[in-house]
């Protein structure tokens, strides 16, 4: 199907296109332009969506390299504020009385 670019009205989607592309009345859409290219994509209603592809990509980056930091013991997890009060502790002690840490 095809159609002509006017700037006196806007670009219209026809309903058989919609349908087609799974589009709902109402739904959110995402529009993108490239080398003359439009991509229309639905925004969708996940938390993943409120960024884009390439903001996911540097946060999936940087999970991955935090979850390799602390598989490298880089950071400790504490599973409650008692257990890091203890551990802070611990290693204020060792440094008074001059003990080497682990």
């Amino acid at each position: 199907m095809g159609a002509t670019a006017k700037n006196v009205t806007p670009l219209i989607v026809p309903a058989s296109i919609r349908r087609k592309a799974g589009f709902k009345p109402g739904e959110p859409l995402e529009f993108r332009a490239k080398s003359g290219v439009i991509t229309i994509q639905s925004k969708g209603e996940t938390a993943g969506d409120e960024y884009t592809p390439e903001q996911r990509k540097v946060i999936n980056r940087a999970i991955r390299q935090g979850l390799k930091e602390i598989q490298e013991g880089k950071y400790v997890i504490y599973n409650s504020v008692d257990e890091m009060k203890a551990d802070i502790e611990s290693l204020a002690r060792k440094r008074r009385t001059g003990k080497p840490r682990k």
